[in-house]
């Protein structure tokens, strides 16, 4: 019955994004190319609080604990699991304070009124899981940015979403080489829960009634461990809070 009752609420939802996405892709273009970065970070802000509006059609709603833990003013490295669309677009906006920048596939580059743009223009990586040699350039690259500019980058170490909230192996590399290249950062682990029960059909129709949850856990120094302590560190608190 709930799954049935869903199919209107979600045919709304994707109204609404699609509309939102459509409508700032000009936007974007504009602040970007005549007014630069502030301008562009602010009209990607805009964007993404009609976006998170958009779990309020499934009358789902976010929960975000311990934002205050995060420290002001030095490069970030968000490390987080991965369920859905809507990490990305709860990073996006809780944590806009701190100018996230996104590790992607190369195949969100191109196609996705806005999410696209962004991705290419506004300091994130788009890299092609299956070349190395294109991948680890491009991750040196947004480390040496966030490393000068004390911003912060998301990264997923699973590397795809979950379907059912069950974490996949976290894998290294990406972590490790952001952490080589941004000696002066800290790692944030953050625990996503929730998110994948909005897909829990699949894309269509959406779950609703859910609580996602983003559970911000203690920052930790990169230069105060070696890259395996702090990987297992990192790994185990994310892994810790995750409800089944």
């Amino acid at each position: 019955m709930k799954k049935i009752i869903s199919y209107p609420f979600s045919i709304l939802a994707y109204l609404w994004f699609l509309l939102f996405i459509c409508l700032f892709q000009p936007i974007q273009w504009i602040c970007y190319n005549l007014f630069g970065y502030q301008a562009h970070k602010k009209s990607v802000d805009f964007l993404n609080f009609f976006l998170i509006r958009t779990v309020n059609f499934l009358f789902s709603n976010f929960e975000v604990k311990n934002l205050e833990l995060i420290p002001s003013g030095v490069p970030i490295i968000f490390a987080s699991n991965h369920q859905g669309t809507f990490d990305i677009i709860g990073f996006a906006w809780y944590f806009r304070k701190f100018h996230p920048k996104f590790v992607s596939k190369i195949e969100l580059g191109k196609g996705i009124p806005s999410v696209s743009y962004n991705l290419k223009y506004g300091g994130s990586v788009l890299i092609d899981r299956n070349d190395p040699k294109q991948a680890l350039p491009a991750m040196k690259k947004m480390a040496e940015y966030i490393e000068v500019n004390h911003r912060s980058a998301v990264i997923f170490p699973e590397g795809t979403r979950t379907r059912n909230g069950k974490p996949k192996a976290f894998a290294s590399n990406g972590l490790k080489i952001l952490c080589k290249y941004a000696p002066s950062a800290y790692v944030v682990p953050v625990t996503i829960n929730n998110s994948w029960k909005v897909f829990k059909y699949g894309n269509f129709p959406l779950g609703m009634g859910n609580k996602l949850k983003f559970t911000v856990h203690a920052p930790i120094k990169v230069s105060d461990y070696d890259f395996n302590t702090l990987f297992q560190m990192t790994e185990q608190a994310i892994i810790a809070d995750i409800e089944y």
